[in-house]
């Protein structure tokens, strides 16, 4: 199988200033775009060739892992974004929230302490568990929820290619502005 780099719902420069043009160039077409290619050379031969990427994420190791798991992270991360997105959630996904945090504004304290705690590179994750309550996880390089049985419903990159350009060494800064790009309506659809 040959995996593709998804395109983008937006264009390159449409989330600025919040994450630049070349951010995106770089993050989306360099790193994610290489994740791509890596995987369609590692699987050929072995029995994941004709997987899904949730497969792989389950049940490979070492390479094809990394890669996999990163193509589904890159890709479930940019989809997560619109420059004109609801900026807040609603109804259930808003309910669920307040119900596992006490607010949204504390979810957001939560979720970027955890974010600019992370050590090294990873993925911040809001997940939804099986009693349908929400929880903030830390996962260090490619890790992926979906490998302990979680639902992912939001993630934030922290490795630095996804921010340098725009923030340098600044990743509270960069966590600031990523709330600014979220859509809601695409998060709450994951629910």
């Amino acid at each position: 199988m040959n995996f593709e780099l998804p395109k983008l719902p937006y264009a390159l420069d449409a989330l600025s200033p919040y994450l630049g043009e070349k951010t995106l160039e770089f993050h989306y077409g360099k790193h994610h775009n290489a994740y791509v290619n890596n995987l369609t050379g590692l699987v050929r031969g072995t029995k994941f060739e004709n997987a899904k990427l949730e497969q792989i994420i389950k049940e490979a190791e070492g390479g094809i892992y990394n890669n996999g798991a990163q193509v589904w992270n890159h890709t479930f991360y940019f989809f997560g974004f619109s420059p004109d997105g609801k900026r807040e959630p609603l109804g259930e996904m808003a309910d669920a929230i307040n119900k596992s945090f006490g607010s949204f504004d504390q979810f957001k304290e939560k979720f970027s302490k955890a974010a600019a705690t992370l050590f090294g590179s990873g993925w911040v994750w809001l997940v939804k568990k099986d009693n349908s309550s929400l929880e903030i996880i830390q996962e260090s390089n490619a890790g992926n929820p979906l490998r302990s049985g979680l639902k992912p419903i939001l993630t934030c990159d922290v490795w630095e290619h996804a921010y340098y350009l725009d923030y340098q060494n600044r990743r509270p800064d960069y966590i600031n502005a990523f709330w600014n790009i979220l859509d809601w309506d695409v998060i709450s659809s994951r629910f």
